[in-house]
């Protein structure tokens, strides 16, 4: 049985229930899955329930509250502020050891690292206000590409996921992909760890690489 569509009133009150919904992003980003509690996204995605998600990092007050857990220089925070929401990458950061770490990051931590999901498109904006901290990942069951549209996304999941259904026109754009995911380390350095839509542009890892140290990094 697949899922159903459901519009941005149904998707709120989704994921006040603690359900996991699928939302759209922009071109030529794929769909995600979110939801309050990790282990519902990673329910519908069919892994484990216990496995590391992204935190969606849409709020300013949780990315503020990031901000004494971080392994980052001031300057480098704030990179990967812009990174975030203007490159709208994935981003992988060094949290400060011994640091004490709000219960609310367990959930988006691994290793001494944690991972934040940086898009924030106008039209689920309303949606994400309602949740500071809110749980993400690609819109896909384990062993499929993540969902172009909201129809690839009804097909994939599961009934019990709703898929907040978009304006205009339900059609993939061609080139869409997964985020791609930065590591930035304590000292600048900066790793290609997953490829994704913003790199697919550029002639390989390195140009992309050297174009996010011109334009984000001081």
């Amino acid at each position: 049985m697949t899922a159903g569509t459901v519009d941005l009133a149904g998707a709120r009150a989704a994921l006040r229930r603690g359900t996991a919904v699928v939302l759209p992003n922009p071109a030529p980003l794929t769909h995600v899955v979110a939801g309050t509690d990790p282990r519902a996204v990673n329910t519908a995605k069919g892994r484990p329930a216990e496995q590391a998600v992204a935190l969606w990092a849409h709020d300013p007050g949780t990315l503020a509250r990031l901000g004494a857990v971080l392994d980052l220089s001031p300057e480098l925070a704030a990179a990967a502020r812009r990174l975030l929401s203007e490159e709208r990458v994935t981003l992988l950061l060094p949290l400060r050891p011994g640091a004490a770490r709000p219960d609310w990051l367990v959930p988006a931590t691994r290793d001494g690292w944690t991972l934040l999901f940086g898009a924030r498109w106008e039209p689920v904006l309303p949606l994400l206000a309602d949740h500071p901290v809110l749980y993400v990942s690609s819109a896909n069951r384990t062993g499929h590409p993540p969902a172009a549209t909201a129809a690839e996304a009804r097909a994939m999941f599961p009934a019990a996921v709703p898929v907040l259904g978009t304006a205009g026109p339900d059609t993939a754009v061609g080139g869409r992909a997964a985020t791609t995911t930065l590591r930035l380390h304590p000292d600048g350095r900066l790793d290609l760890h997953r490829p994704g839509a913003q790199d697919r542009p550029h002639p390989g890892r390195g140009a992309y690489l050297a174009h996010v140290r011109t334009a984000f990094l001081p």
